[in-house]
């Protein structure tokens, strides 16, 4: 009865660091891509709004300061907060979904069909481009007037456009608000099917330096800097095209306006801007890219 008595000897009390840890991970592709998309466009477009005003400004017909020169830079930003987060999103969707389609399909039909991952990466950001822009033309309408001081807030200048229904009609306004739907296709398919291919080619080739599974954000990040700035730099003449028939009073057709320009101002006016759109780009895309890889590597469980 004695032994009985014994106190037996107790384990020692359990630490937070003994308790099992857990990571949460997205194991879906599609919601990977939807979750990591809106996280990195809302990111680098409040970001770096200032520096794509001034360069918005720049690109205007009207000259820089008459535009609003320094002053309000972040005139516009609210259509920017409501356009990122979706825009991006269904960017990343449909550019991930159309490259593991292609992907597939190639697998399964090798003989007959002879691409390489560039070709998939083109189509993919390029149909992507196409879907983003459904939300990006008019958010990139509203935000632009206003960064170009022609109405004082986003705000105004969604009242302006829709008050104007009364006298061009529910399809007019429509028409308004997706001004320059063409020439922004003509501009972002150019710009990312040089700007993904390339960022996935060095990431790519980081890969196989490395022998780890994925690059990380940082990584990710300076090879999307890269891309972005060799991409802005090549594309820059459609965006001050763009810019022109956004910001017009009336609406203008491409290749009139094109002309209009070139024989007002010469060559020259196709590169106004250049600067502060590489610089704008080259950020975003270490900051887009890099954080949408964040985003995406977190959600995935890739330490």
């Amino acid at each position: 009865m004695a032994a009985n008595l014994i106190p037996r000897p107790q384990p020692p009390p359990r630490t937070m660091s003994d308790l099992p840890t857990t990571t949460t991970t997205t194991t879906n592709p599609f919601t990977r891509a939807l979750l990591a998309g809106a996280i990195a466009g809302t990111t680098v477009d409040l970001s770096l709004y200032p520096i794509d005003t001034l360069k918005t400004r720049l690109q205007s017909s009207n000259g820089f300061y008459p535009s609003g020169g320094f002053r309000g830079i972040y005139a516009g930003v609210g259509s920017a907060l409501v356009g990122s987060a979706p825009g991006a999103a269904l960017f990343f969707v449909t550019y991930e979904g159309i490259k593991s389609h292609l992907r597939a399909f190639g697998e399964r039909n090798v003989t007959a069909v002879a691409w390489g991952e560039p070709v998939e990466h083109m189509v993919a950001a390029s149909v992507g481009e196409v879907a983003a822009c459904v939300v990006r033309v008019p958010t990139e309408v509203i935000k632009q007037r206003a960064q170009a001081a022609q109405q004082p807030s986003s705000m105004a200048a969604l009242r302006f456009i829709l008050a104007q229904r009364l006298d061009i009609g529910t399809l007019g306004v429509w028409r308004e608000m997706y001004r320059g739907w063409g020439i922004t296709i003509m501009r972002e398919v150019p710009f990312t099917a040089i700007q993904f291919p390339l960022w996935e080619w060095t990431k790519a080739w980081r890969r196989r330096r490395t022998g780890r599974e994925e690059v990380s954000a940082v990584e990710s990040g300076l090879l999307g800097s890269v891309a972005g700035a060799v991409a802005a730099g090549l594309t820059t003449p459609l965006d001050v095209l763009k810019t022109r028939m956004m910001l017009a009073r009336e609406k203008q057709a491409a290749w009139p306006l094109f002309r209009r320009i070139w024989n007002e101002s010469g060559p020259k006016a196709f590169v106004a801007g250049i600067g502060p759109r590489i610089m704008w780009i080259s950020a975003g895309g270490a900051i887009f890219l890099g954080s949408y890889q964040w985003a995406y590597n977190t959600m995935a469980g890739v330490t």
